[in-house]
């Protein structure tokens, strides 16, 4: 075996300067011609399911008491209210006893309290309970369980095919009743409860035809455009601005300016702020028209609409043709953004903060801390090197290693490599070449320069793996390609140990590598 020095690594760990003028509002924002996808108020069912609380019942009802007291948090009386009507058969105080079971409050947390109580329900003809069971049935491990939902659903869904078909469309997508997901099943029931009238229905399946929930083999743009069409017809401002978008900037086949605009028009009637966002956005990238743009901004602006604030923002943080540069501005349109609840307004915000010749640190990270909190990967990582660079009096590796692999599990190469870093080092965990390749490998495969030429260390030097020079060679000239400069001198060391058989052998592992478009 060829004696191989260990090249240093600087573990590519980003510098604390976040933001290089003003570089994560550019990137968070640099639009091309996107189109939207504005989502309404009634996401996927089983994620979120149609019930988030008790139903009112109607006025007058018995146990119309019991469920004002409930939905005041007062779940104690309210249970004792609803259990004596309960015992005479009233259907909905069975159902506040089952969701009080079910969560807790007011009475014990029990599963199978819960599913007697909607049990009853059912068989009294109660449809928020049956739905309600169905869902505890689903999320059961027992097969039978899975197979009592879709029998309750599909009964449900003859006599009411829009709630009932809704949700078996995405159970069915899911996979809860069989061991793999059934595309065709969902749209099925999907159909039928949109062919019902059911706009999230008919949503879902405008969704599921763009390839936005899996299945990028049944993607069809054009019935896509149907059913955003068909949910809009219905009044829905949400279609009719996802539907906008995809005339004024989706695929050239589908674009038509007139019908967008008219569709933009009727829901800004209709009081959808997103509107102005989807207008601004074909001002800016398709017509070139900034100016014209941040007006539609600014409209957006004043309707609350976050999206509106944050490329307002982005459009003055530079200035253009026909307004000025206005970062006093940019700081009010962030701080009403953050204050809306938008991470990256504070990720954004951050960036103000730490670029300042007199940077406030402390705010700087208030504000990307709130930005990683709320779930940003890019702000994660950020918040990681913070703690790792001790600019706040200490260093804390322990914290920079949880937030590091926060966004590593959500795929941030960046990230990855840097947490790679850490195992390779020692540096806050148990050193783990395994470990480290691993992760290294992850972000190489995403195309990151820093950790390919890492891979290629490890293999040159045999470390954590078996030696393998012609491999270290070929992804040393992958990470070259890919803009890590440093590559240069781990290619000029190899080639001086190769011999010419080696090293046309390492030109056949570059090749086998460019085939497969990834380093491993």
């Amino acid at each position: 075996m060829l004696a191989f020095r260990w090249f240093g690594h600087e573990y590519e760990l980003m510098k604390l300067a976040i933001i290089v003028g003003y570089s994560i509002l550019l990137q968070g924002f640099a639009l091309a011609a996107v189109t939207l996808d504005v989502e309404g108020e009634d996401p996927l069912i089983l994620a979120d399911p149609v019930m988030k609380g008790l139903e009112k019942p109607k006025e007058g009802s018995p146990v119309e008491a019991a469920f004002q007291a409930f939905q005041a948090g007062d779940y104690e009386d309210a249970v004792a209210l609803a259990e004596p009507l309960a015992a005479t058969g009233d259907e909905n105080a069975i159902y506040l006893l089952g969701f009080a079971h079910e969560t807790g409050q007011g009475a014990k947390k029990s599963r199978e309290m819960a599913i007697q109580y909607y049990e009853k329900g059912v068989v009294s003809g109660h449809a928020e309970s049956l739905y309600r069971l169905s869902f505890l049935l689903m999320g059961s491990e027992k097969e039978e369980d899975a197979m009592k939902a879709q029998k309750l659903l599909e009964k449900a869904a003859e006599k009411d095919p829009k709630v009932a078909g809704r949700i078996l469309g995405e159970a069915f997508l899911r996979g809860a009743f069989t061991q793999n997901p059934s595309p065709e099943s969902a749209v099925k029931w999907w159909k039928k409860a949109s062919d019902s009238g059911d706009i999230p229905s008919m949503n879902y399946l405008a969704r599921f035809y763009e390839g936005q929930l899996g299945f990028p083999e049944k993607r069809d743009t054009t019935q896509a455009l149907d059913f955003y069409t068909k949910a809009a017809e219905e009044g829905d401002t949400t279609a009719m601005v996802n539907l906008a978008s995809r005339l004024l900037n989706g695929e050239e086949k589908l674009r038509n300016e007139k019908k967008g605009r008219e569709w933009i028009t009727k829901a800004i009637e209709a009081g959808e702020p997103a509107a102005y966002f989807a207008l601004g956005n074909f001002l800016e990238q398709v017509k070139k028209d900034p100016k014209a743009a941040l007006a539609e901004y600014e409209k957006g602006v004043d309707a609350g609409q976050v999206d509106s604030m944050l490329r307002a923002a982005a459009l003055l943080i530079n200035g253009g043709k026909g307004f000025d540069k206005n970062v006093v501005r940019v700081t009010a349109l962030l701080k009403q953004a953050a204050e809306a609840g938008s991470a990256q307004a504070h990720l954004e915000l951050a960036g103000l903060e730490l670029n300042k010749d007199k940077p406030d640190v402390l705010a700087g990270y208030t504000h990307l801390l709130t930005a990683a909190s709320g779930g940003l990967p890019f702000a994660q990582n950020e918040i990681g090197i913070f703690y790792l660079s001790g600019k706040l009096g200490v260093s804390d590796v322990s914290a920079a290693v949880s937030w590091f692999g926060r966004a590593a599990q959500a795929n941030f190469a960046p990230a990855q490599n840097n947490l790679a870093a850490l195992h390779e080092r020692g540096t806050g965990v148990p050193q783990s070449y395994e470990n480290a390749i691993q992760l290294y490998t992850l972000a190489a495969q995403q195309g990151h320069p820093g950790a390919t030429l890492a891979l290629a260390r490890f293999q040159a030097a045999g470390a954590g793996t078996k030696q393998n020079m012609e491999l270290a060679w070929a992804l040393g000239k992958i990470a070259e390609e890919r803009g890590e400069i440093k590559a240069a001198d781990l290619i000029s060391q190899l080639e001086e140990m190769l011999t010419t058989e080696q090293l046309a052998s390492a030109k056949k592992e570059l090749e086998k590598i460019r085939s497969g478009n990834k380093a491993e």
